[in-house]
């Protein structure tokens, strides 16, 4: 391998280590339900994220808390030896999408039948060290 391959290898290894990430697929909640929630953790420091999550009143947050707990995790599992706390971690991104749909169908009147759309989702949660130097 050439010096300047195995450099930008290293460097895009590092650039991996400062992120982790996580994903719920299949949750059986529809998608712009699940991005209310969402929508109150982007962009924000983990500790805070995390207090927003237990004490909102959607079902959603329940999930979207497991999931990021999962994620810090994942984190902390790549950099061993750097602690939570000193590395600031926050929500970089968090993307809700359309999973599968069960279609039932419900009785109408005059011997009709409407269709019933029961919606999931899956969401990613990447978390990451906060390196902006600003104050």
């Amino acid at each position: 391998m050439g010096s300047r391959k195995k450099q930008m290898a290293d460097a895009i290894k590092e650039d991996k280590k400062q992120v982790a990430f996580a994903k719920l697929n299949n949750c059986p909640t529809s998608p712009r339900k699940m991005r209310l929630v969402a929508d109150l953790v982007r962009g924000e420091k983990v500790e805070k994220a995390l207090n927003i999550l237990k004490f909102s009143q959607k079902e959603a947050s329940a999930k979207l808390e497991k999931l990021l707990l999962s994620a810090i995790a994942n984190w902390q599992s790549k950099n061993e030896e750097a602690s939570i706390e000193d590395a600031e971690l926050v929500v970089k991104e968090i993307r809700v999408d359309g999973g599968a749909m069960l279609k039932r169908l419900r009785p109408a009147p005059q011997g009709r039948a409407h269709r019933i759309r029961k919606r999931s989702n899956h969401v990613t949660i990447v978390v990451g060290a906060n390196n902006n130097t600003q104050s």
